[in-house]
């Protein structure tokens, strides 16, 4: 019998990552940190505002030619010429500019539509290789639907954002100045001092209200997040909720989501109606104003029809941008905060990350582990594992066995260094260290030591795709003749083949058309298929029937042959011949030694093999 004991702690390596909360940011902050995307694409954003003030010059433009227009066809009787020759040229001139403004508003979008689109992409893959690379307990606790919404909303928000300020705010002032001028410099002051305080008037009255309303319509989305969490989580665990008949509870549960969500949406609406009424308000008072001025203008001899015509035309185009304001802003505000929940999602600190300092592992032979002094804790106040020891040789095989709750897939999950090592918030408690050929783990960079390591895990959790694929995704890139070959190993290939489309059969969201057995089978194949030189086995055919699971651990005994491999079971049966057998219990090793040597102690295994041998009998 080997010994029973461990060794002394050994000094800590590195503290664990603890995540902070993102800090709140301003408006400007989140554009400040969208415009690096934007200008990527700096000679097309030159070129989009070109055509956008070219667009408004000719629309500026139009009025004034058609006050012309007007003027001209109110000469005294006399030359026919004129009266033919000079309302054509401003009718061909009126078409022109009207074209003008449709031609440069196209050529502007039809420029920038490449960096709207390039800059939401790269965000969007950033957002989502910045998920990949936050770590296990992130995933654990994270709630899909709502995450995956943000980011949807985030995604669209960048083209709402940009299509709202770039193509609305931005060519409405540049109009709006414009239009001041030609009034006051053509006109009395009193016709710019009306349209603009009109303008300051609505606009300040849009921007109080829509402030207002916008906790209403964060409410909404809170809401929509919530009954979009709660239907995703439901289908997904569709089987679940048909074993306790529970369609009732879940479809109350939802629409309890839905019915805030439409009271939230109803005050949203409410509000909405308030605003544009006041906008309206303010508009008419002013057109009126504008026009009472003008009418008395013409009438004193002061201004002809046509600066009649053109001061109403003026109206109508500042007008119709300004109707939408209050929509207009409200989306632009909304967009940033949709904007700024997916930059918040890209800032999540990664509890795991590689040192500056991290190499890369290089095997050219299966190498040794070691597990060393380690504690780890995945709460502060609930320790799992306690001064853990224990070293598999180059190319032999450790089991670990115990109870439920002992520890033992906690061993997989920090030698795939899903965590490091350590007791957070205590760092009186030294985590140990966990060393690859004599490496630290912390000291080699995360995508080498994962590309080095295989698992088939006691969970396993398929894509939403074809059988091919879920055994390809071992290494991608591989043969369909490598794919075979492995299902054959896995003793699942005459199955897929009996089955009406082979390889190309769906498996259903996270592989639900498949049977606990048929899932594992795959696993086990796509692990082979990778054929890395660490293996680990966390109960890898506790879902297969006996007949199977003989076959199956025959074939893994020899892929383990000169492997690295760590074993973690519940039936001791499949571990009999492993170099070293680990029995844990509540974080500790209690007892090691092979299996004769454990049979023969007398202690904690042999009475699991005795009750097992039983069981089987």
């Amino acid at each position: 019998m080997r010994s029973l004991s461990t060794s002394p702690p050994a000094p800590s390596l590195a503290t664990p990552a603890t995540n902070s909360a993102a800090p709140e940011r301003s408006d400007w902050l989140t554009l400040k940190r969208l415009l690096p995307y934007l200008l990527e694409y700096k000679w097309r954003v030159a070129a989009a505002l070109a055509f956008m003030v070219g667009a408004k010059v000719a629309n500026v433009g139009v009025p004034v030619l058609l006050k012309e227009l007007v003027d001209s066809m109110t000469l005294k009787p006399g030359s026919v010429q004129s009266m033919l020759v000079i309302p054509i040229g401003l009718l061909v001139a009126y078409g022109l500019l009207r074209l003008s403004t449709s031609l440069f508003t196209e050529l502007r979008e039809l420029v920038f539509a490449k960096a709207t689109q390039g800059a939401a992409r790269s965000i969007a893959l950033k957002t989502f290789e910045h998920l990949h690379a936050l770590s296990l307990r992130f995933h654990l606790e994270r709630q899909t639907g709502g995450m995956t919404r943000d980011i949807e909303r985030g995604v669209r928000g960048i083209e709402s954002l940009i299509s709202y300020s770039l193509y609305s705010i931005i060519p409405t002032l540049i109009e709006v100045a414009m239009v001041l001028t030609i009034l006051a410099v053509k006109f009395d002051v009193w016709f710019a001092i009306i349209t603009l305080s009109a303008l300051a008037l609505y606009i300040t009255f849009t921007v109080m209200i829509t402030e207002w309303r916008t906790k209403f319509r964060k409410e909404a989305n809170e809401f929509d997040s919530a009954a979009h969490t709660k239907a995703v989580d439901s289908l997904l665990n569709y089987e679940t909720v048909k074993y306790f008949n529970n369609e009732g509870f879940e479809a109350k549960r939802y629409d309890e989501s839905l019915e805030k969500l439409r009271k939230a949406r109803l005050k949203s609406q409410t509000t909405l109606s308030m605003l544009n009424t006041g906008q309206q308000l303010i508009i008419a008072v002013a057109l009126v104003a504008m026009l009472w001025r003008a009418t008395q203008g013409v009438v004193e001899g002061r201004m002809t029809l046509g600066d009649l015509v053109m001061v109403n035309a003026f109206m109508i185009q500042l007008y119709i941008p300004l109707n939408f304001l209050g929509v207009i802003y409200r989306e632009i505000k909304q967009s940033l905060t949709d904007l700024d929940k997916m930059f918040v999602l890209m800032e999540k600190e990664r509890e795991i990350a590689d040192s500056s300092a991290a190499n890369a592992l290089q095997l050219s032979a299966p190498p040794a582990v070691k597990f060393e002094s380690v504690n780890f804790a995945y709460e502060a106040n609930r320790q799992i594992l306690h001064s853990v020891s224990f070293e598999i040789p180059a190319g032999k095989t450790v089991a670990v066995v115990g109870a439920s709750g002992s520890g033992k897939s906690t061993l997989a999950r920090l030698l795939y260094r899903f965590y490091d090592v350590g007791i957070p918030g205590n760092a009186a408690i030294a985590g140990g260290g966990i060393q690859i050929n004599g490496q630290d783990l912390r000291q080699l960079t995360q995508a080498s030591v994962r590309a080095s390591i295989g698992i088939v895990p006691q969970d396993t959790v398929l894509f939403n795709d074809t059988v091919e694929y879920n055994i390809a995704y071992g290494k991608p890139g591989s043969s369909q003749a490598q794919v075979h070959e492995a299902a054959r190993a896995a003793r699942i290939h005459d199955f897929i083949v009996s089955t009406p489309k082979g390889y190309e059969t769906m498996v259903g969201e996270r592989g639900l058309k498949l049977s606990g057995g048929e899932k594992q089978r795959v696993a086990i194949a796509r692990t082979l298929l990778k054929n890395p030189p660490i293996l680990i086995f966390d109960e890898a055919t506790s879902a297969l029937d006996t007949t199977n699971e003989r076959a199956i651990q025959a074939e893994l005994q020899g892929v383990a042959q000169n492997k690295t491999t760590l074993v973690i079971a519940h039936r001791l049966s499949t571990v009999v011949d492993a170099h070293e057998i680990l029995v844990m219990d509540a974080g500790r090793i209690i007892e090691r030694g092979t299996h004769g040597e454990l049979l023969a102690y007398g202690a904690r295994y042999a009475q699991m093999w005795a009750l097992q041998q039983s069981s089987d009998e």
